[in-house]
């Protein structure tokens, strides 16, 4: 059943949804949530709500990229090699 959002008033209301995992997903969800001490459904909850807040920023970091390209910022290829150069040689 997908998720419907109703308008009810002022605010909205959303009904159950029901997502189906292969049976070695459920194991892994299974496992975590007993390592954690937690039930399933509040570890799916949290790992979609991180996945949202991580798009949600990934496009702001695109956005922001693509600004200072339309801006002219650069940086170039030899200075992005010295860059990584710096902060992995040992």
């Amino acid at each position: 059943m997908p998720t419907v959002l109703t308008e009810a008033g002022t605010g909205f209301h959303t009904c159950k949804m029901n997502v189906h995992f292969s049976p070695e997903i459920q194991a892994k969800l299974n496992r975590a949530a007993a390592e954690q001490g937690r039930n399933t459904e509040s570890l799916i909850q949290e790992a979609v709500e991180r996945l949202l807040n991580y798009d949600e920023w990934f496009a702001r970091q695109v956005e922001v990229g693509l600004s200072a390209a339309d801006r002219g910022e650069f940086v170039e290829h030899d200075e992005i090699g010295k860059l990584i150069d710096s902060r992995y040689s040992s």
